[in-house]
């Protein structure tokens, strides 16, 4: 999987219809009209984010790997 840091995934995220909240500390929360769900994105300079957790937030989004890259 691609590395990509939280300041990217949210231009990706916002791209696809989710929008800012709020900012609490390092974190972006991100909503979406209709959604219940909402996205917790750490955004830390230009360190990439951990798998695990980028997998997760792709899930929640309703997004794909190959949504990275365009």
């Amino acid at each position: 999987m691609k590395s990509v840091s939280g300041r990217e995934l949210a231009k990706v995220v916002e791209r696809h219809g989710w929008e800012l909240l709020r900012i609490h500390g390092s974190h972006h929360i991100y909503g979406k009209a209709g959604s219940v769900v909402r996205l917790s994105i750490p955004i830390h300079g230009n360190h990439p984010l951990k798998t695990g957790l980028l997998k997760h937030l792709l899930k929640m989004s309703g997004l794909k790997e190959g949504d990275l890259a365009k």
